[in-house]
């Protein structure tokens, strides 16, 4: 059935529990594909990284890639899994025009890490637990680009061209338990899973996990039941979202789509569906298949991998300081509340700062630039912060002109300003624009006799004992020296020479 009208999502949360699943697929960084040895870089001609083996030709056989099947394990050890002893291939039988071997080779019921959990913190600080089922190993399929149409979507194209350059590129994917118990923040307990997997991928060095270029995406399994029933209902798979907004969007919707069905006595159709940006939809693909319509099968070309133990101990103990322990350690030793560390890492700037501080800086200091003029540089550009052309190294600078009293808050906003611009380090910047406070007493003194002066009536008050009057004078002097004297020695000197304490 068509839905036209949506439930409001608070009337559906009165009348069904939303059950999720999440499919998370990453592509590893490794210099070659899964089972062959063509390139896995990024930006080569159609069709010009592929051989036999990726291309599924007779006769051709697949070797594993080592350096994959480490990242799984690392991987699957960062996400609290066990690993398997032993563990196998299988092909995932189904044709696609991008899979010219007409399967996929995966693993299905004997997966490398498996019973596992990530621990994700809520806006609010509170923490939900989210149970992984499997991290298993397989390959990512070409790329069709349909010609012709208006949606980009095979419908309505005239041809399609097919790249196999990305056919046989290492994925992990990892699969979560059904997630129960998040009621109405569903939506937001996903959105906090796949922001905390992705740093937990990156922080190894497995991937750069950059879901707008595909590196890392997400499939949304939804379903709801009424309040109190135990059966999962049926559920419908949004798949290839690919930005964290996106998964929280995603799952509202299909809450309030579901619910409408539902609640007008229709029936949820287990089907993939497509995920639209620009409104935050969700439209039918095709009907879902089962796992024995994959007809899956131990993929006989392929030896089973059995990891030794001694290996993955040593894995364990090189793994890194995960994400979530090394922000409560930040946190502590920055001084700041969770609600602040937590607007730090919405906005993408924990490593920045962090590298800023290791250049010198201070950590407050460090906060207050990433925090403040550049995250509104990078929100109006529409970036995120380390897409911005300064380094941790040029903010670092900055804070210490500031901090040897060289500039003050607004020429120091202007050297970032010109440091963004490309005029070169902030050295250069404030060589070339003159930014440097005037340090010379005797050109500050020339300046607040000059404001004393012009200004008599207000210079009376402040002798008279109204000290705060002295800002007047203060903003005349700043006005007279173009923003580049220090704020506070003038209101120093104005003191001084009225003949008033300060």
């Amino acid at each position: 059935m068509t839905v036209t009208e949506l439930v409001p999502y608070e009337e559906a949360l009165e009348t069904y529990e939303p059950v999720m699943g999440l499919e998370v697929h990453v592509e590893l960084g490794t210099a070659t594909k899964m089972f062959c040895g063509c390139s896995t870089a990024l930006g080569a001609e159609p069709n010009s990284q592929t051989c036999p083996t990726c291309l599924g030709l007779p006769g051709a056989l697949p070797v594993v890639n080592a350096t994959g099947v480490e990242s799984a394990i690392r991987i699957g050890l960062a996400l609290n899994c066990s690993i398997a002893q032993w563990c196998r291939f299988a092909r995932k039988n189904y044709f696609y025009p991008d899979m010219p071997k007409n399967f996929q080779t995966s693993q299905y019921d004997e997966p490398i890490a498996f019973d596992g959990y990530l621990d994700v913190q809520l806006e609010d600080g509170e923490v939900f637990r989210v149970e992984i089922e499997r991290a298993h190993m397989e390959e990512d399929t070409g790329k069709s680009t349909h010609i012709g149409g208006a949606t980009g979507r095979i419908h309505g194209a005239s041809h399609s061209l097919l790249d196999y350059n990305r056919a046989g590129i290492p994925l992990i994917e990892i699969v979560t338990k059904p997630i129960v118990g998040a009621g109405e923040r569903a939506p937001e307990v996903a959105r906090a899973y796949v922001a905390e997997l992705r740093e937990v991928i990156r922080s190894l060095g497995v991937s750069e996990a950059r879901m707008e270029m595909g590196q890392m995406r997400c499939d949304v399994n939804l379903s709801l039941r009424p309040h109190g029933r135990e059966k999962f209902g049926t559920r419908s798979e949004t798949k290839n979202v690919n930005s964290l907004r996106s998964v929280e969007r995603a799952a509202r919707f299909e809450i309030q789509r579901h619910a409408a069905v539902l609640s007008s006595g229709g029936t949820i159709v287990q089907e993939t569906r497509h995920f639209h940006e620009e409104d935050g939809s969700t439209t039918s693909g095709r009907i879902k298949e089962e796992a024995e319509d994959y007809r899956y099968f131990p993929e006989p070309d392929l030896v089973p991998v059995a990891p030794a133990r001694e290996w993955v101990e040593e894995l364990g103990k090189e793994l890194p300081e995960l994400p979530r322990v090394r922000r409560n350690r930040l946190r502590e030793e920055w001084g700041v509340s969770e609600h602040d560390m937590q607007s730090i890492l919405n906005a993408g700037a924990v490593d920045p700062i962090v590298a800023t501080v290791e250049a010198g800086a201070d950590s407050a200091a460090a906060r207050k630039w990433w925090m403040g003029e550049l995250a509104r540089r990078a929100n109006e550009d529409g970036v995120d912060l380390t897409a911005l052309p300064i380094t941790p190294e040029q903010v670092a600078r900055v804070c210490a002109l500031v901090k040897e009293g060289s500039l003050n808050d607004k020429l120091a906003r202007q050297t970032i300003e010109g440091v963004l611009a490309g005029e070169g380090d902030p050295d250069t910047v404030v060589d070339k624009r003159g930014l440097k406070v005037v340090s010379d007493e005797g050109a500050l003194g020339t300046a607040v006799d000059e404001a004393i002066a012009a200004n008599s009536a207000i210079a009376d008050k402040i002798r008279g004992g109204k000290v705060a009057a002295a800002g007047a004078l203060v903003g005349a002097v700043m006005k007279a020296t173009r923003g580049q004297a220090d704020a506070a020695r003038v209101r120093e000197l104005i003191l001084e020479k009225l003949g008033v304490e300060g």
